[in-house]
């Protein structure tokens, strides 16, 4: 927390210290006021009084507007902060070690956690601490033995019953986050997965499983509400006993009936801040729960180690030099094992290989996405990893196997890979990308599905490519962009890719041959060493895997 909030947390805390202070000041005041005015002494002896009275009647209201709008003003600024570091916390090259649901989960719920830690927690403690000392105070003044009577009754209320709520709470409360994300697991399951469920017939399982967790939250919300509630009525009964109390000591030691009321009224009133300290200590324990779990998301070990001190960005064409790399999975299996590989300037190489050859494994290394056992990847001669992740990003970037629209217009998801490109631009990627009748058709403010909801495949995937040739990096890395299309789109798009590519130095891996015959060197991966390479005919030309896939390939379209 930085000097300027914490300079706002000192005013709400202040803020909220006066507000209880005014309301026990009304009442004491208040309390003199009505038993000194049944005596019917001259009104001159009661004008301090009615003064006083209405003075803290009105800086009550001031104070407590005052301290709940400093008070919510740091508690989001410093939820905000948390959201920000666990978005910094999920960016590559982090590698998040927990579910889509789990996450969202710990966004939302979680980060809600911090607003209630200072609005719930801390600034209601600080300020009932001060206004129980000021009532203490009060009773050491009038009656010394009220007063420790009062002290024993605040101790109870103020923090044993708080710190028996927390330790009930703290059995089954860091059961509830899961249980949320667990159930928003479900319900994604059951929107996202409507169609496979309907069918597959599975639908009433998965929709039984969702009634089910949704039942375990809910009874463990009811045992968070019974602990609230009892917490509520001993915190109550212990201010009737003590109120009792003072009230019982006052009299036996004669202090009159104003003294009295002012002692009675005043011990009443010291509990209204510290009352909700019981259901603060249940929350207490929520707040810990959450907090721990957004430790473990900003705690997670990164994928890939920053260089302390990283390289200077290469400058002019690049010559990405790849030299016998090793990647090993945790499975200690060998995903790369030896590959060598040199792209110069406008180079088109195409890596193709069955499922689990390494193709996507190679795309992530040279993103610094996976971190290699062996060998080296270098840049004009700088080592890939002196250099930083986001460097590396801006030099080499392209399309994914699952490409995301976000819930915004057309423009927008184009803009995403650069905001401040003119329209000019816009219009020329899209045309690049073979998307300019659609554009035409629907018009660049039309609003796009969360997903790629609203889009086909071979749209999806051309929007993506609009975006790579938007963001313009030096070296384009095209990860299966005709996967899971039909074989005419897939065709299609294949065909523009390749023309667009043209003189651009482009990295593609795919599993479909045809279309390879432009590109500059093809490489055949299998169980990630490299068995074949050369251009698309001469490998068509000698036995191999690549003729063997060809001709099946062959086959398969006829």
């Amino acid at each position: 927390m930085n000097r300027r909030m914490r300079v706002r947390l000192l005013w709400a805390v202040l803020a909220g210290a006066a507000a209880d202070l005014a309301g026990l000041g009304l009442i004491a005041a208040a309390a003199w006021l009505i038993t000194r005015a049944a005596e019917q002494p001259p009104l001159a002896a009661l004008s301090v009084a009615i003064v006083a009275t209405r003075a803290f009647a009105t800086s009550k209201g001031v104070f407590r507007y005052a301290e709940r709008l400093t008070g919510h003003d740091v508690a989001l600024r410093a939820q905000a902060g948390t959201r920000e570091r666990l978005f910094e916390a999920l960016i590559p090259p982090q590698r998040p070690r927990h579910g889509g649901a789990d996450l969202l989960s710990r966004m939302v719920d979680d980060t809600e956690a911090v607003q209630d830690l200072l609005v719930r927690c801390l600034l209601p403690a600080t300020a009932a601490g001060i206004a129980g000392l000021a009532a203490v105070i009060v009773g050491l003044t009038i009656l010394p033995v009220a007063a420790l009577a009062l002290v024993a009754g605040l101790v109870v209320a103020g923090v044993l019953l708080p710190a028996g709520t927390a330790a009930a709470a703290r059995r089954w409360s860091a059961r509830i986050a899961p249980a949320r994300a667990a159930l928003a697991g479900r319900v994604a399951d059951l929107v996202h997965g409507s169609a496979d469920l309907a069918a597959y017939g599975a639908d009433d399982e998965a929709l039984a499983k969702a009634l089910a967790a949704d039942e375990a939250l809910a009874a463990l919300e009811r045992r968070q509400a019974r602990v609230h509630a009892a917490a509520l009525a001993g915190g109550t009964l212990v201010q009737g006993l003590t109120v009792a109390g003072v009230v019982l000591l006052a009299l036996g030691a004669g202090t009159g009936s104003v003294g009295t009321a002012v002692l009675a009224l005043t011990s009443l009133v010291a509990f209204e801040p510290v009352l909700p300290l019981a259901a603060a200590g249940e929350r207490m324990a929520g707040i810990t729960a959450a907090l721990r779990r957004l430790r473990e998301v900003r705690s997670a070990t990164p994928a890939i180690a920053e260089p302390p001190a990283p390289a200077a960005l290469p400058e002019g064409p690049l010559t990405i030099e790849i030299d016998d790399l090793v990647v090993r999975h945790a499975s200690d299996h060998k995903a790369l094992d030896g590959v060598s590989l040199r792209l110069t300037p406008g180079k088109r190489v195409a890596i193709v290989g069955p499922s689990g050859a390494g193709k996507s494994t190679l795309l992530a290394v040279l993103m610094r996405l996976v971190e290699p056992e062996s060998g080296s990847v270098k840049v004009n001669g700088v080592d890939l990893t002196d250099l930083a992740g986001d460097d590396v990003r801006t030099l080499m970037t392209g399309l994914t196997q699952d490409p995301y629209i976000f819930r915004a217009s057309l423009r927008d998801n184009l803009r995403l890979a650069g905001p401040d490109v003119g329209d000019e631009r816009l219009t020329r990627a899209v045309r690049d990308a073979r998307l300019d009748t659609w554009v035409e058709r629907t018009g660049w403010d039309a609003e796009l599905g969360e997903d790629g909801k609203t889009v086909s495949g071979g749209q999806l995937q051309r929007l993506a490519l609009a975006r790579a040739l938007l963001y313009d990096p030096p070296v384009l890395l095209l990860d299966e962009p005709a996967e899971a299309l039909d074989e005419e789109t897939a065709d299609r798009l294949m065909n523009d890719l390749l023309d667009v590519t043209r003189d651009r130095t482009t990295l593609l891996v795919t599993h479909r041959l045809k279309g390879l015959e432009p590109v500059d060197e093809v490489v055949v991966l299998e169980e990630g060493r490299v068995v074949q390479r050369g251009r698309h005919d001469e490998l068509v030309a000698v036995p191999g895997y690549y003729r063997d896939l060809w001709e099946s390939e062959v086959l398969t379209r006829r």
